[in-house]
């Protein structure tokens, strides 16, 4: 993958995206620290969404590592190629998951 343009649209897409799972965290950072209600079955609700609100972040911290990973491969000129068997990453799985390492056979 050498068209500069496509990088730039790539690196692009990556900016935004990792601002969006910043964003993302912010707010699971903001609502996990809101105290609890003292009503007991309220506060099982919460609970529950807290756990929710905790998965969703740790999501959003795995995603952000794959996106951090793909950022140094554009700067090393790697990205676009399987980190497995080093072929070209089709353009349509790269629109679908832009942070991906792996080609669609490596990724099975």
């Amino acid at each position: 993958m050498t068209d500069t343009n496509s990088l730039e649209d790539r690196n692009a897409q990556l900016t935004e995206r990792r601002l969006e799972l910043l964003a993302r965290m912010n707010f699971v950072d903001q609502e996990l620290s809101n105290p609890g209600s003292p009503d007991w079955e309220e506060n099982a609700t919460e609970h529950e969404e807290d756990e929710t609100l905790s998965a969703l972040g740790q999501s959003a911290q795995a995603e952000l590592r794959m996106i951090d990973a793909a950022f140094t491969r554009l700067e090393l000129g790697e990205y676009g190629f399987c980190t497995t068997c080093g072929t070209a990453i089709s353009a349509v799985r790269l629109d679908l998951l832009p942070a991906t390492p792996f080609c669609k056979r490596c990724a099975q």
